[in-house]
């Protein structure tokens, strides 16, 4: 549906804060990563997990990955 406006996880939350604490956006994000900026709203909406990322992120914008690890 266009225009829904998706809620963000805490997770998302973190990473909106810290993408503007270090004045950049998804878009610069996602090139770091190698990933579509799509993908980045995504993990920040909680649709895609983005387990394979998680760790990158969060060292990119100085997230403590301990607090979104996930517990098999």
């Amino acid at each position: 549906m266009a225009g829904r406006r998706q809620h963000l996880t805490p997770l998302g939350k973190e990473i909106k804060k810290k993408l503007i604490d270090k004045n950049m956006t998804n878009v610069m994000l996602a090139a770091e990563l190698g990933v579509k900026p799509p993908y980045i709203s995504m993990i920040m909406t909680g649709e895609r997990s983005g387990a394979k990322y998680i760790l990158k992120i969060c060292t990119i914008l100085d997230i403590d990955y301990r607090k979104y690890e996930r517990t098999a």
